[in-house]
């Protein structure tokens, strides 16, 4: 997967977006329907669903970058504290009550153990007062270490299941993460390669959420056979706001 510092200056948007953001429903977003489920398609990578005051968030590869340092490539150590940032400023805005990350929430078994205290603490502060889900990921497996809230491999709730890997046996009603979604655009002569959710109207599969987590194209053979291409909507991250497109519009 390529690096989200290389589509088009993504991190910058996002952070810039996190700034400014204010409490409450941003402009900018898309209401989609999952398995008769409303949702709200936030700008800054997170799906709110109103109804059961839940925010999903997928794939936050907290501590990548100390976890590449322990294999001996070093890479700026502020991908955590960015993330953490953008989180902040999605939580702040809807107020959720419950709270779930979709699977790999570190990059990798040894994040949460590891994780610096003060970033152990901003996670705390966020999960105050709220439920707080962690899918176990591929790459984090084993949950997390001195972290408020419930680590598991699947949550049905709310008419959804909630898993990391999408399912080819049972899909309908799916929330997951895993593949990082993303598609290609054209725009006034340019080609524009965002992050975005993916969603036919049965299967959701999220965007990544973490700053150095990358993306995979919709039209990658890993996501063959699991979603229906007449229905499928790819609602991609913009500067400020959700673009929605059709999978037949998008450039392969």
């Amino acid at each position: 997967m390529r690096s989200a510092f290389l589509e088009d200056v993504d991190l910058l948007n996002r952070l810039a977006l996190a700034r400014n953001s204010s409490n409450g429903p941003a402009a900018g977003t898309e209401e989609i329907i999952v398995h008769g489920v409303t949702g709200v398609c936030d700008p800054l990578g997170g799906l709110y669903l109103p109804e059961h005051g839940v925010l999903v968030v997928s794939d936050l590869h907290l501590e990548k970058g100390a976890a590449f340092a322990r294999r001996g490539m070093m890479l700026p150590p502020y991908d955590t504290i960015a993330t953490l940032n953008i989180l902040s400023a999605v939580i702040a805005r809807y107020d959720p009550k419950v709270v779930v990350s979709l699977g790999d929430n570190f990059h990798d078994r040894k994040g949460s153990a590891f994780l610096p205290d003060n970033l152990r603490t901003m996670i705390k502060d966020l999960a105050r007062g709220r439920d707080w889900i962690w899918i176990n990921g591929n790459h984090d497996p084993d949950g997390t270490t001195d972290l408020p809230g419930t680590s598991t491999d699947e949550l049905l709730y709310g008419g959804l299941i909630f898993r990391h890997e999408p399912s080819l046996i049972s899909g309908r009603g799916e929330i997951a993460g895993h593949l990082h979604p993303s598609a290609t655009v054209r725009r006034r002569d340019k080609y524009v390669r965002r992050a975005c959710f993916a969603c036919d109207g049965t299967r959701l599969l999220m965007p990544a959420f973490g700053v150095l987590a990358g993306g995979l194209d919709l039209n990658h053979k890993a996501m063959h056979g699991l979603f229906e291409r007449e229905t499928l909507v790819a609602h991609l991250l913009g500067r400020d706001r959700i673009y929605s497109v059709r999978y037949g519009n998008l450039l392969g």
